[in-house]
């Protein structure tokens, strides 16, 4: 098993491929049938339970512009399996061209400690956070085009913005004050 590297391959004409890895499945079908449906270019989806990926087919993968982690914040399995998978992705990815997206933020039965686990971890490798919903088909396009803007700069398809860029107005920040104890 080894590191997925961002440049090691050469990218396709007018075609963007994008990673979506989650590992309960719940989102990540909906969210690749509606980045292929949605899209004014050409989108190849890509889905993983976990990272690495297999070595098998590496010669004939093609290079990936953007690695989505999605995190279930109802389980603690979700954010477990994101954690161990950043490991096994280049450095050279989290120059934009990595991404988190959280759903079930709004639900009451989720701990405070695990969202901030989780803006804590975006935080510290300088990714964007983005929040979906995932219970309802608006939920699912918001999400798709919040990702297909993400993807164009991430693939080189929006000309004089680069993903480094792009990372550097989204990158998820934390307050000073989250490892304080809350006062509620």
């Amino acid at each position: 098993m080894s590191l997925l590297k961002p440049f090691s391959k050469l990218p396709a004409l007018n075609t963007a491929n994008i990673l979506l890895v989650e590992s309960e499945e719940q989102l990540q079908q909906n969210l690749a049938e509606s980045l292929v449906e949605e899209s004014t270019f050409t989108v190849n989806v890509r889905l993983a339970k976990s990272l690495p990926l297999p070595t098998e087919n590496d010669e004939s993968r093609p290079r990936v512009d953007l690695v989505v982690f999605i995190i279930h914040l109802t389980s603690e399995l979700s954010l477990q399996s994101v954690e161990a998978s950043v490991k096994y992705l280049d450095p050279g990815y989290f120059l934009g061209k990595v991404c988190f997206m959280v759903t079930n933020a709004r639900n009451a039965s989720v701990p405070s400690e695990r969202l901030d686990a989780v803006r804590k971890l975006a935080a510290s490798l300088h990714c964007p956070l983005l929040f979906a919903e995932d219970q309802s088909p608006t939920g699912v396009t918001n999400a798709t085009q919040r990702l297909l803007t993400i993807l164009k700069v991430s693939a080189g398809l929006v000309p004089m913005v680069t993903a480094l860029h792009l990372s550097n107005l989204t990158h998820c920040t934390v307050p000073p004050d989250i490892d304080q104890p809350s006062f509620d």
